[in-house]
This record gives structure tokens, sequence and C-alpha cells, in this order.
């Protein structure tokens, strides 16, 4: 199967990242078992180092294998790299870990034992998780990933950028090049967040890459049980936000409700139906959280409510425009990946702008410095 409409991710469920309460084995495999409208799971084989692989293989046990979509990701080398921090496991393009020859190796090995975990023999589609620069324009990075589809371990093959919100000229530079080996895409999307993924979308329109969006949630609010005052617990990722962000983004919730009751959905449906619109999307990953305290929703109803998305969006154009006009971040944080705003050496989630990534942008009428540039009077929303 190709990926449907709605998703699950791993990231779900505050087992493996951080975003509401962890829920028990029970709950968190029944959470990601696919069916009863959701045909589509997503996991990547760093979170948990593993872990989630093998609570998602729990989960797909007895599982018709042909009845859902499977998606896999491997980037971050947690068999020989040593963890930094809360900055996690280094890519396996990491130079100190391995020359471009061994690319190939590394790639067949994560993505055999990603399988292993998950208790299946292939994957519907891989993707290349959370890429450096090298990830981005190595020949050799993607001939491996082409010799994994070659021997059958995956149908098709993409890119998921992250963690963090940007790497806008380094995915177009990467369909680009490599658009015969891409077949999808992951890109962060929401009417909170239209800002900067809505940059890609032409590019991956004409190189035929369709596009997973997630965080279509944007933490959590348009799943209507994070309010004002809301408490996160200490190591919850939404702490990186600013102060006042769920009291913003719960003003522009109430600008954006009369669409949602307009067409008798919620806002989480109204969240995937604006993406649904953009054309390139083609299925909605929102993360799934449980919160905390007594009036918190149950994260099975947040479920069942994603899985009555339907695609044609219900959307018109006009409607879509004005939502993301009432959603507008532009400029609202610095991006990570290739950015005007970057001095000094390359890190491993952000780097300099060259002449190849401005031709990029230039082909593409992108402005770096107004386009990928934070706007000082805007507060910083971080990731």
């Amino acid at each position: 199967m190709d990926p449907t409409t709605t998703a699950i991710g791993t990231w779900s469920g505050g087992r493996f990242m951080h975003f509401g309460e962890p829920l028990s084995d029970e709950r968190f495999e029944a959470l990601l078992r696919p069916g009863e409208g959701i045909g589509t799971v997503i996991t990547a084989d760093a979170y948990g180092a593993g872990g989630a692989d093998r609570l998602l293989g729990s989960a797909l046990a007895g599982v018709d294998r042909d009845s859902y979509c499977l998606v896999g990701a491997i980037g971050h080398d947690f068999y020989t790299g040593e963890r930094d921090g809360a900055k996690g496991f280094p890519r396996f393009t990491d130079p100190r870990l391995r020359d471009e020859d061994a690319y190939a190796d590394y790639i067949r090995m994560a993505t055999e034992r990603s399988l292993e975990r998950c208790g299946v023999e292939r994957f519907d589609l891989l993707l290349l998780h959370n890429p450096d620069r090298i990830g981005y324009s190595s020949p050799a990075v993607w001939e491996g990933l082409r010799a994994v589809r070659e021997a059958g371990l995956t149908r098709m093959l993409g890119v998921a950028p992250g963690p963090a919100n940007g790497f806008t000229l380094d995915l177009i530079d990467c369909l680009e090049r490599f658009s015969a080996e891409i077949d999808w895409a992951m890109i962060i999307l929401n009417p909170l967040e239209p800002w900067p993924g809505e940059l890609v979308l032409d590019a991956a329109a004409a190189h035929e890459v369709s596009l997973i969006a997630r965080v279509v949630d944007y933490g959590g609010l348009f799943h209507d049980d994070v309010l004002d005052g809301h408490a996160f617990a200490e190591h919850d990722h939404r702490k990186f936000r600013p102060p006042g962000w769920v009291a913003e983004g719960r003003e522009k919730l109430k600008l954006m409700r009369p669409y949602a009751e307009r067409h008798g959905l919620t806002m989480l449906q109204l969240a995937c139906a604006w993406n649904l619109a953009q054309g390139p999307v083609r299925c909605v990953a929102p993360t799934l959280i449980q919160e905390s305290g007594p009036d918190a929703r149950p994260i099975e109803a947040k479920r069942t409510e994603l899985a009555a998305v339907t695609a044609p969006s219900r959307l018109s154009a006009e409607e879509v425009a004005a939502i993301r006009a009432i959603g507008d971040n532009t400029g609202c944080m610095s991006l990570k990946g290739a950015s005007p705003e970057h001095e000094g050496s390359p890190r491993p989630d952000r780097w300099g702008l060259d002449d190849d990534l401005a031709a990029v942008a230039g082909r593409w009428g992108i402005d770096p410095e107004s386009d990928l540039s934070r706007h000082e009077l805007i507060p910083d929303l971080g990731a």
C-alpha cells in the first residue's frame, strides 16, 4: 500500500518522544495497530534506540501485512555512535563514524535490523530520517538507499527533514538531485505553521513527490484540550516553545473555528483538511497526545477523530487562503538547515547558504533574506 490519508507515528503516545503522558504498552500498541480507519503507521529506528520498532512489532503481530502501509525511517547511528545528550545520536554520515564508501553497508544493516524488530520482511516506504547536509546531497547515500529498494526491503524511498522546522532549500535541492529515487517526503505543516513548509510545495509537485505532513496538531492545540495555563511536564518537548504560545494560538483558533463548524469538522479535522488542500500533501500524521489532568481527552478519542478524516479536502480555495492568513507565521523563528543567518562552521542541523543553494532559491522564487530569515519584531516560536 501507499501511505493513506491518515497515519499514526510512533512519536505519538508519549513513550519515545516527550509529548504528554506516556501510555502503557497495551494502550500504546492499540493506538498504533492499523485498522478502524487508520491505514498507515510510521516508525523511526532511533526512537528508543529500537524500542519503538519493537513495540510496533507487537502491535502489528497477527495483522495482515497487505492490509496496511508501513513507513520506516533510518538515519541516526545508535549502533556505533555515542549519544550527545538532548541532541541525540549522530547521523550515520558523520565523518567521525565512516567514509562514504561505507554508507551502503550501514543503510542495509539499519534497514534489516529495523525490519527484524518490526517483525516484517519489507517496508512500503523507507525514509532518510533527519539528514545532515551530506544526506541531502551525497550520491553515495542515495545509491545505498536505492540498493535496499532493489533488494526488496522497501518498495518506495523518501526523505524526512527535521527534527525542527526548516531545511527548505536543502529539501528542494535533494528533490532536484534525486527525484528519480524519491517518492515521498515529510514536512512540518499546519494552519498555524504554514511557513516555511509551504515553500517546498511547488518543487514537490513539479518533481511528482508526495508529501506527508507532520505536526498537524501544532503541539496539541488542534486537539482542543491544551488551554491557556496548561501545565506541561518537566521534560515535555513543548516547554521549549516561548511563553504565551498557547494563548496566542488559542486566539487564532477562535478565528478558525467558524470554518470548522461550517463543514462539521473538529479543529483537528480542520487542520488535516487544510493540509490536504495543499496540492502534493497526500497524508497527514498529527501527534496524538494523552494530556495530563482530569479534563484531558482520552487519546483513543483523538485517534477516532483522526480516522474520520477523508480526502479530498472539503475546504474551498478561498477558505484555505483565509485560514492561512489567520495563521501566518512568516519569519517567526530561526530555521534549521541552510540559512543566511548561520555563521561559522557547519553544525549537524544548520549550515551556511552556499552558491549552489542560493541558485536553488533563485530557481524557485525564494529570497533567502526575506523568506528564510527570522523577522526580529516577531517572537521566536521555536521548533
